[in-house]
């Protein structure tokens, strides 16, 4: 492989690069614990990978990048590429592969791992990393880091048990109604060169003049959407876009995706379990259409991704300042094992005062995904490029299941319009 160049990034020391190695691995296990060889194949979704070629993926891009791209190392097992390679490896025909077993992909999984601790070297001292093994070892985490929260989508969308990693202790804080207002101003979206990390698709900051507006203290909660559920806003055409309102027939969605009535009360399926709707958790699993819909049912709108970023802190790092989360800040890492009610973190505010702009669910916005100005892909071209366009929508803030170490107030995700699998929930804007 040719060498690879990379952004500039700040140097990470030894000892941190490898407990980030060793942690991703770990949760990737507890992940998959408890799962019978059938259940980690699973059916054929369009929405899901068979979670035993996952786990060799994830492997392989460790591998890909660092291991192969860097060190010019020889591929540790045969047909790697032609199993693993996310891009070549057309999606629906995942279940198709001669996979190896789960035993033999977690040797795999294993060997790289040894392989990346190996090559950083001696962490004596706090001896820092060079910038181009900070990058790359950061890069292939956050890629495990992200495909781990998918294998909790996996776990929700298939009914699984609830994986092991939180204690499923959910705070009983109540709602955050009302509106913060935010001044007009001229706001720099996106990434700065001297930012510690950022990924291709935050590049670069660029002046963006934002107008004054008024934005929710909190998410939607789940009494706020039962409210249009009640309302019929479901069978209602004019409260859709015409793609939301051909969407909903298509699906013949009546409420949330996990949500069902037995007979006044309404439950909601959590993982393989039924438990009470609770009111003032966020309303979660719902896709942009249906954030959009319940928007014009209430006379508001969702806010774009400049002033998501205005309200959630702006130039800082989090909302809270440049301090990395911890367990105060945020409901995030799988430490809960679900969702919280609204009002829970109040350490996390923005100096504007909105309340988890960062963890609990992933926040729709109403920008499409497309590529700020002087966009250029970096080494992992396929992260960003082949997905810019109308249909993807950008969502922000992380999610309950997501890493503490890879999401902050810049970070951009997205996905399309119609999918309800993800953690995701929405805050609205004044009209």
């Amino acid at each position: 492989m040719a060498a690879m160049q990379h952004p500039r990034t700040r140097p990470v020391a030894v000892d941190d690069l490898t407990r980030m190695v060793r942690d991703a691995h770990a949760r990737t296990m507890a992940l998959i614990a408890g799962l019978a060889p059938e259940q980690l194949i699973g059916p054929r979704l369009p929405i899901v990978n068979p979670m035993l070629w996952e786990i060799g993926h994830v492997a392989w891009f460790h591998e890909y990048f660092v291991l192969r791209g860097l060190d010019g190392r020889a591929p540790l097992i045969d047909r790697a590429d032609s199993l693993y390679d996310s891009m070549k490896v057309a999606h629906a025909t995942r279940w198709d592969l001669d996979l190896p077993d789960l035993a033999t992909t977690i040797r795999y999984r294993e060997a790289v791992r040894d392989a990346l601790i190996a090559r950083l070297g001696d962490a004596a001292q706090g001896r820092m990393a060079s910038e181009r093994d900070s990058y790359f070892t950061q890069l292939t985490v956050f890629h495990e880091d992200m495909h781990d929260e998918a294998f909790t989508y996996t776990r929700q969308t298939l009914g699984y048990p609830a994986p092991a990693i939180g204690d499923m202790q959910h705070s009983n804080t109540g709602p955050l109604p009302g509106d913060v207002a935010i001044l007009a101003q001229v706001h720099r979206l996106g990434a700065e060169t001297t930012d510690p990390f950022y990924m291709d698709n935050e590049k670069w900051a660029h002046d963006v003049e934002v107008a004054a507006f008024r934005i929710a203290r909190a998410p939607v909660t789940n009494a706020e959407f039962l409210a249009f559920v009640e309302d019929r806003g479901y069978a209602r055409a004019a409260l859709w876009s015409d793609d939301g309102w051909r969407w909903r027939q298509a699906a013949g969605a009546e409420h949330p995706v996990y949500w069902n009535r037995d007979g006044t009360t309404w439950t909601v399926r959590a993982f393989d379990r039924t438990v009470p709707l609770r009111p003032h958790a966020p309303a979660v699993h719902v896709n942009w259409f249906e954030a959009e819909a319940w928007c014009r049912w209430a006379g508001r709108r969702l806010p774009t991704e400049a002033e998501w970023e205005v309200a959630a802190g702006g130039s800082r790092r989090y909302p809270w300042g440049d301090d990395a989360p911890t367990a105060a800040h945020a409901n995030l890492d799988g430490r809960n094992g679900g969702t919280v009610d609204v009002a829970a973190f109040p350490d996390g505010d923005s100096a504007w005062g909105c309340r988890q702009m960062i963890g609990n669910v992933w926040e729709w916005t109403s920008s499409p995904f497309l590529p700020y100005p002087g966009f250029a892909p970096d080494p992992y071209a396929d992260y960003s490029q082949p997905w810019f366009g109308p249909d993807r929508m950008v969502l922000r803030g992380g999610s309950w299941a997501t890493r503490d170490r890879i999401v902050w107030t810049r970070w951009r995700n997205f996905f399309p319009r119609d999918r309800r699998d993800i953690v995701a929930g929405f805050r609205s804007c004044a009209v």
